[in-house]
């Protein structure tokens, strides 16, 4: 190791040091042959150094390299290197010599070469001039007044000599194809030419009869005089019925003799008491719809086979058959003032009886097959739902259609008149449940919830609720002062066919559905009072008599089943006896 260390030492050194030190390395050489020992500690001492000598070996080790290749940076000149010019753009220089010569422009080769421009970027430059050319045409054209109207664009056209149209061409293509060509004018400095189509314009814009600007197109159908002499009497008859109906709600609250609470306590018991009364063979086909009379004694019911017939009750005895329809009978229903009945076909007419059987009037007009009907409480006016998408109002006396009423996206299925006659609502196969202002004719609400379509709607005698029934076998209760569902009832096992609240004070709901049970509701809190069960097939409609004592139900089995309260209230008499 020592042996190791002192040859960098003395190859490093320089030979200055040697001559100096001649004495004692001759001396070392005389005395090298016996005092061997003495000479060494004088060395050790010297030995030390090593550990700093390696540290200091390698820095000198590594930057001699080093300097080799930084010399020639200097002396590497490219000096004879032109600059030589590529697809339009000058070579960067690599040393300051280059650049002064690029920037002086010394010598005349140089020059012609920092000038020179190839084809490719003559063409290169050539399409940018011409994009920016296209840029600034189309800016200038944005900032000109172009008609809108596509006659006004046609006559400029004209007057410019252009054809006013190509084939293929629409209104803004064409309005745009004018905007370039006025842009176009105007760079080429033919501003006289525009002026003049611009004046031509004006002189016949005056020209015209004054008629013809006075053109307004109006966004709504005008209705006829019969329907505004409809609305006005509906809306008479509206203030009345619901002057009333707020002086009985507070006669309820304030006076101390009025007990609500039994009062709903004896409804939800009879309603909790009904019991299989009657069931009869309706038709030979399946039965589709059903109606009591307002005052109980008769019940219509409709059928597949496009036969309506009357029936008596409580016995449910056949009274007279109605015969007239081409198709199915999809609904019946009798008016609430008189013994008229009016039924609904998929012949997409409906039609007008009295309690004999006799065809007193035909309603036709909607484009596809009926669905329901309602008659409105003052029973001078038919609604009906169509799948043609809309439902229509007719006048009863003179048959006439009043109003065709459009708004839902697919097929009208039900509607319902308010009991004070002002407002009349219609669910479908949309999924929405939509609230229309007789008064006005306007949609005043949308009531979305449902997820699949809405078969069933009605309104409650109270004012404020409205319920509804579809496909996706909830019941749903809407809150028309909060406008939005209050309750939402998992009603039955399948799809809900029909939904009726009790007509006096609507104190129970029921319902009616393709799982072959009717239920009925409580209206206070909505929970379930009482089941109907006994059809062998899907339920297609329900009806509730005016005083609540007896529920009718119509089956896909052919049968009219009757449920009632008087027999139980009789077999407690006669235990009581």
């Amino acid at each position: 190791m020592d042996a190791e260390d002192e040859v960098p030492v003395s190859t490093s050194e320089p030979s200055t040091l040697v001559d100096d030190n001649s004495t004692v390395v001759n001396a070392i050489g005389a005395v090298n042959l016996q005092p061997v020992p003495a000479v060494i500690p004088p060395v050790v001492p010297m030995v030390i150094l090593p550990p700093v000598v390696p540290a200091i070996a390698p820095r000198l080790a590594v930057p001699t390299p080093i300097p080799p290749p930084l010399a020639p940076l200097p002396v590497r000149p490219p000096v004879l290197r032109p600059p030589v010019a590529q697809n339009g753009e000058m070579q960067e220089s690599d040393s300051d010599s280059d650049l002064e010569e690029m920037v002086s422009g010394r010598g005349a080769a140089g020059s012609t070469q920092e000038y020179e421009i190839s084809e490719e970027s003559r063409i290169v430059r050539e399409r940018q001039e011409k994009a920016l050319q296209e840029l600034l045409m189309k800016r200038r054209a944005a900032a000109l007044a172009v008609p809108t109207n596509d006659m006004a664009v046609r006559v400029r056209l004209r007057r410019l000599g252009e054809p006013i149209t190509l084939f293929g061409e629409r209104e803004m293509e064409r309005r745009d194809r004018l905007r370039m060509l006025m842009a176009r004018l105007d760079a080429e400095g033919q501003l006289e030419k525009l002026m003049k189509a611009h004046e031509d314009e004006e002189a016949a814009a005056s020209a015209a009869p004054a008629e013809e600007e006075d053109i307004q197109y109006p966004f709504y159908t005008e209705g006829s005089k019969a329907l505004l002499d409809a609305r006005v009497e509906i809306a008479k008859y509206s203030l009345v019925k619901s002057a009333l109906r707020l002086h009985r709600a507070r006669r309820k609250r304030d006076d101390p003799d009025e007990d609500v609470d039994a009062e709903v306590d004896w409804a939800l018991k009879q309603a909790g008491s009904l019991a299989l009364d009657c069931s009869e063979i309706g038709d030979d086909r399946p039965l589709f719809g059903c109606s009591l009379s307002h005052d109980g004694k008769m019940l219509a019911t409709c059928s597949l086979s496009g036969i309506a017939k009357i029936w008596s009750m409580p016995q449910v005895q056949k009274v007279s058959t109605l015969k007239g329809h081409t198709e199915r009978a999809t609904d019946v229903v009798f008016s609430p003032t008189s013994n008229y009945l009016a039924t609904a076909s998929a012949d997409k007419t409906a039609r007008l009886w009295n309690s004999e059987g006799s065809l007193l009037r035909t309603f036709e007009g909607h484009l596809d097959r009926l669905a329901r009907i309602a008659f409105h409480p003052s029973g001078k006016y038919l609604g009906t739902a169509s799948f043609d998408k809309t439902w229509r109002l007719w006048n009863v006396e003179s048959g006439e259609e009043l109003l065709l009423q459009e708004g839902h996206s697919r097929s009208v299925y039900g509607l319902s008149f308010h009991h004070d006659g002002s407002l009349v609502a219609t669910c479908g196969l949309d999924a929405l449940v939509r609230v229309w202002d007789l008064r006005t004719g306007r949609s005043i609400l949308a009531l979305e919830g449902h997820v699949k379509p809405v078969l069933g709607v009605s309104f409650s005698p109270n004012g404020y609720h409205l319920a509804s029934g579809g496909e996706d076998n909830t019941c749903r209760i809407w809150d028309l002062r909060k406008r939005r569902s209050s309750y939402i009832i998992p009603a039955h096992s399948n799809l809900i066919s029909q939904v009726k609240f009790e007509p006096q004070e609507g104190y129970f709901l029921a319902t009616a559905s393709y799982d072959m049970t009717a239920k009925v509701w409580s209206s206070r809190d909505f929970k379930p009072v009482k089941t109907l069960s006994g059809h062998e097939a899907k339920i297609m409609s329900l009806d509730v008599a005016a005083d609540g004592q007896f529920i009718t139900t119509v089956s896909y089995d052919r049968t009219i089943k009757l449920w009632s309260s008087k027999n139980i209230e009789k077999e407690e008499k006669m235990d009581m006896d």
